[in-house]
């Protein structure tokens, strides 16, 4: 009997099947069990593919959707050579799995009968490998952990948790895995995932959850496997809804792009903020005090005012020809009926929809009143009379938004008429353009401008949903901008990621009660993770002088890493010392990263470019042969590197257009190292790193 058998009782697939180990040889039994899992998923994508969908189909569109779902299923169901199957396993005592034995993994995998080799680590019954602890351990007799070289099981490391004689300890296949070298994307945590990261994880969607964390707490980590939980706890409604992740750029999105697809959720899309917005071509740039009064939440008031504007009150009445009869509705019952629509406070669109429908309403109770029975075609047909129709597109005109929000920006005198009361007349002016376009396709949007649109187009027309959105980054986000992220989850939830101290821009979110309630979710879940795993706690340590300055108040991360020598600062001679410092870093393991002040950045290529050492540009993926990356500071957040190097920090907090948003800059790329941080400085360090 194999190894499977013994265990969970049925049959193994009909792969070949692994050879026994000896009872004394637990890793041959466990690598016994991963040649065999991995066979049976390989029948299991082959079962997928033999599928004959000819006789069940009952026209081509139901073929081509069957034929989609079943790809789908196929790529969710690939080996992925250097991902493991699983990474765990846990041995229950007494419950309803009383002596059984669960391996934990990225996916579902059962042999031929039906009978489970790996749990899908979302499943119910995976929860203990994260939560169980010597104080509860939730039933669990024992936790093994397994180590992977490549594709390979090479080790295993076991806790009693049963067991009141073993000591507490560290696992250090859990710390191996945190340290091990990044190359290539960002990779999931699935095997990682702490006690109160998973917490978050598994919270129901029916909430919203905040998420405060310090770097390397893990909080993007976190929201993705969030996603990846939501959709296998509610994969039906998800399907219906759809799920998006917004990230800050699109080298950031590259670099998560891999983490959902390697837990085996393909479906879920990626955006930025300025993707949602793409009503118009951005091609310019605000300055600062007109980009904070463009991003102000204050802004929606003025745009509702001007979309409302264009209604005008009838002065004339209304006269129905329908054969020899004529019929009128006066102008006094047309100003009650717009009155009416424009109390309920619709979308705009959606009144002037209703508009030749009220009208037409109004006529067929005249009909009724002279002795005629109408029904509803009647009413379908007078609301598409000419008279009716004429009427409406005088009183309620359509309205473009990019046109207006054009007009809000060239013409003083309309913009004074909606921000009367709202902006000061030196916020308008900051906001007006100097010299006005002739159309639409003319002006040189920037990208303020074009969340205005979005929010114009929203009083318009309604915005379609989605059932559940990844906000990531958030505190760089503008009150404005927040309004258009809500706006795609106002029927769904939301899981909103960032730290207060590393907001880099003028309208930098203050806190996160205040966004929550530009973003339409007051009533969220606000949890603050501030264990860090991934930046080394001399790194960590030496980038927090900076929070006092910066951000007082906000808790500083601790992080469970020691690492001596990770941090090393030292004056910089010129180029060569840059040079050399990179060099110094690529001798190691992993990647590398070089982060400067963006204007350096062309005078740093050519010196790499000089001295021979290839590089890549942000979210382009390192591979063996080219692990250094060459960063500006603007582009940094988000990314993480095994080695950083930091060329002249006071030089990162100078470019930036005040001294906060430069310590905040600066504390951004302090942070990216996982196992090493050079910092040289070419000029004094800002005083406030003591």
């Amino acid at each position: 009997m194999s190894y499977f058998q013994r265990t969970f009782g049925g049959s193994t697939v009909p792969a070949p099947e692994a050879p026994e180990a000896p009872a004394h040889d637990p890793l041959g039994r466990e690598r016994a069990h991963l040649t065999s899992s991995r066979a049976a998923l390989r029948t299991m994508r082959e079962d997928v593919e033999a599928l004959d969908i000819r006789d069940v189909t009952a026209n081509w569109v139901n073929a081509v959707v069957l034929e989609s779902q079943i790809n789908e299923r196929i790529k969710a169901l690939a080996d992925l050579a250097h991902t493991p199957l699983f990474f765990g396993r846990l041995d229950y005592l007494h419950t309803a799995q009383e002596g059984q034995r669960f391996y934990i993994g990225r996916r579902h995998v059962h042999d031929g009968d039906g009978d489970p080799m790996v749990i899908d680590w979302r499943a119910p019954v995976s929860q203990p490998f994260y939560r169980a602890s010597r104080k509860d351990p939730m039933d669990v007799r024992l936790r093994r952990r397994f180590g992977y070289t490549g594709g390979d099981l090479t080790a295993y490391e076991d806790e009693h948790l049963s067991d009141p004689t073993e000591a507490d300890r560290t696992s250090r296949l859990l710390q191996a895995e945190i340290e091990r070298p990044r190359v290539g994307p960002m990779r999931d945590i699935v095997a990682t995932i702490q006690p109160e990261q998973d917490e978050i994880v598994r919270s129901g969607l029916s909430g919203t959850v905040c998420v405060q964390g310090g770097p390397g707490t893990g909080k993007t980590a976190v929201g993705l496997h969030r996603v990846a939980y939501l959709l296998y706890a509610h994969r039906e409604r998800l399907a219906r809804t759809g799920t998006l992740v917004i990230g800050p750029n699109r080298s950031f999105l590259h670099y998560i792009e891999q983490v959902l697809p390697a837990l085996g959720e393909l479906e879920v899309k990626q955006a930025t903020v300025a993707d949602l917005v793409a009503h118009v071509e951005v091609r310019g740039a605000d300055e600062p005090a007109a980009a904070l009064v463009k991003g102000d939440a204050r802004m929606a008031e003025v745009l509702r005012r001007a979309v409302r504007s264009h209604v005008t009150m009838p002065a004339e009445p209304v006269m129905v020809v329908r054969g020899s009869r004529r019929w009128r509705v006066p102008a006094y019952e047309l100003e009650e009926i717009v009155g009416e629509l424009l109390d309920r406070d619709i979308r705009y669109g959606a009144a002037r929809d209703a508009l030749p429908q009220r009208i037409a309403h109004a006529v067929l109770v005249r009909m009724e009143q002279a002795g005629e029975a109408p029904d509803d075609r009647v009413q379908d047909s007078v609301a598409r009379n000419a008279a009716v129709k004429a009427a409406v597109k005088a009183v309620w005109p359509q309205v473009d938004p990019a046109k207006l929000v054009l007009r809000l920006l060239s013409d003083p005198d309309f913009l004074a008429e909606h921000a009367d009361g709202v902006l000061t007349a030196d916020e308008q002016k900051a906001i007006l353009w100097t010299r006005p376009p002739r159309s639409v396709r003319s002006a040189r949007w920037s990208a303020a401008d074009a969340v205005l649109i979005d929010e114009a187009n929203d009083l318009v027309e309604r915005t379609p949903s989605l059932g559940h959105v990844v906000l990531d980054e958030a505190q760089d986000l503008s009150p404005m901008q927040y309004r258009a992220v809500g706006r795609r989850c106002t029927t769904g939830s939301a899981t909103v990621l960032g730290d207060l101290a590393q907001g880099t821009t003028p309208w930098a979110t203050a806190s996160w009660s205040e966004a929550l309630a530009h973003l339409g979710k007051p009533d969220a879940l606000v949890e603050e993770l501030t264990a860090g795993f991934r930046v080394p706690r001399e790194v960590i340590a030496y980038a927090s002088r900076l929070l006092p300055h910066m951000s007082p108040g906000l808790t500083e991360v601790r992080s469970v890493r020691e690492s001596p020598g990770s941090l090393e600062v030292r004056p910089s001679e010129g180029d060569a010392d840059v040079v050399a410092a990179c060099l110094s870093a690529l001798r190691h393991e992993g990647s590398t990263g070089l982060i400067a002040a963006d204007d350096r950045v062309p005078a740093l290529a050519a010196v790499l470019a000089d001295a021979g050492i290839p590089f890549l540009a942000p979210g382009e993926e390192t591979t063996p042969d080219i692990r250094l990356t060459l960063v500006p500071a603007s582009l940094a957040k988000g990314l993480e590197y095994d080695y950083v190097v930091l060329d002249d920090p006071a030089a990162v907090v100078a470019a930036e257009p005040d001294e906060r948003t430069g310590l905040r800059r600066l504390y951004v790329a302090l942070t990216r190292a996982v196992s090493g941080l050079t910092v040289l400085h070419s000029s004094p360090l800002p005083w406030q790193l003591g």
